[in-house]
């Protein structure tokens, strides 16, 4: 083969190669154009101030595609699927009661990203931040916004398997002072104290400024604990709770719990525990829920599942009764105030 045929051979090599770096540029500007915009039937979204405790709103973390994905925003309570209004503050986790925000968000690093809690005021500004140990998971205030709580995975990132390790930080807002790990609580088996190397406690709900129900897991088995930050003690009340949600009258509990024949990937059922009977029953949700679920009210349990923009929220009855049903598309971790 003499020259010529040689450069053209290569020449037409390179365009086709061109072409095709070219083709999966643009198919790649599409995808991230598709995640930065909003797109026909998102959900309609504006920048706007959001006041925690706002009678009337219900605030949650913002999960439809645009330039307001994952900040905190704020919807008519009576209209969930109306406009809605986004602050501009971004969080992983997020929770409010009392006037009180706790927002886990991430901090973009060059080499990688790393976590903080931020405590914030009602009008989302910052009071004060903590560096986390770990990717954030759960977030909780308590009702009068005094006590705050936050969970990180410090290791794994699923509770399905075992092979995970959490640290839950419980801070009192008004002291500032920090209980960062509840693992160092004296842990009470069936009332008798109890060390365990594997100890693990996550999914805070707050009963008030000092007590509060948790999950902890250790020797294969979960229970639901509850704490006292005066005694700094966990005391095991019940089995097979995860995540478990406080009733605003303090009496039940709604949380996950592991049911038998289910798939080791998606193992949980949502249920609600009375607190006075230990009696424990099933909503009539027959989905994997793996979420702490909030009360909406003393009838109503409020959930995510996944759904096309990564979270929807779902309501189903807390006794049992009804059907579950969609309340938000492209939302998660709702709070419902005022």
């Amino acid at each position: 083969m003499n020259r010529m045929p040689r450069l053209l051979a290569l020449l037409a090599a390179v365009l086709v190669l061109g072409g095709v770096a070219v083709g999966a540029t643009l198919h790649a500007a599409d995808r991230a154009a598709e995640k930065d915009h909003a797109r026909p039937g998102d959900p309609r979204v504006r920048p706007g101030s959001v006041v925690l405790g706002a009678p009337g709103r219900s605030v949650f973390r913002n999960m439809a595609w645009g330039p307001h994905r994952d900040e905190i925003s704020a919807v008519p309570a009576n209209d969930p699927a109306g406009p809605r209004t986004s602050s501009g503050i971004r969080c992983l986790r997020f929770h409010t009661a009392g006037g009180t925000g706790i927002c886990l968000q991430a901090v973009h690093g060059r080499l990688r990203d790393s976590y903080r809690a931020v405590v914030l005021d009602a009008r989302l500004r910052e009071l004060r931040h903590y560096d986390l140990a770990g990717v954030p998971t759960r977030a909780r205030v308590s009702p009068s916004g005094r006590s705050v709580a936050w969970t990180v995975f410090v290791s794994g990132d699923s509770y399905a398997g075992t092979s995970f390790s959490t640290r839950t930080s419980v801070l009192d807002t008004r002291a500032w002072s920090l209980d960062r790990n509840l693992e160092d609580y004296r842990f009470l088996l069936d009332d008798r104290p109890h060390r365990a190397a594997d100890l693990n406690v996550w999914g805070v709900t707050f009963a008030d400024d000092t007590h509060f129900y948790a999950t902890a897991a250790t020797g294969g088995r979960t229970y639901l604990v509850r704490g006292d930050r005066t005694e700094r003690t966990l005391r095991t009340l019940h089995t097979n709770v995860e995540c478990p949600s406080l009733s605003p009258d303090g009496t039940r509990i709604a949380y996950k719990k592991r049911v038998e024949g289910a798939s080791p990937d998606a193992p949980w059922r949502l249920y609600v525990l009375d607190l006075r009977t230990l009696r424990e029953s099933a909503t009539t949700e027959r989905r994997n829920v793996d979420d702490q679920a909030v009360w909406r009210d003393g009838h109503t349990l409020v959930y995510s599942l996944p759904g096309d923009y990564g979270s929807d929220l779902w309501t189903v009855p807390a006794d049992g009764s009804g059907a579950p049903s969609l309340l938000m598309t492209a939302a998660l971790a709702p709070a419902f105030t005022g």
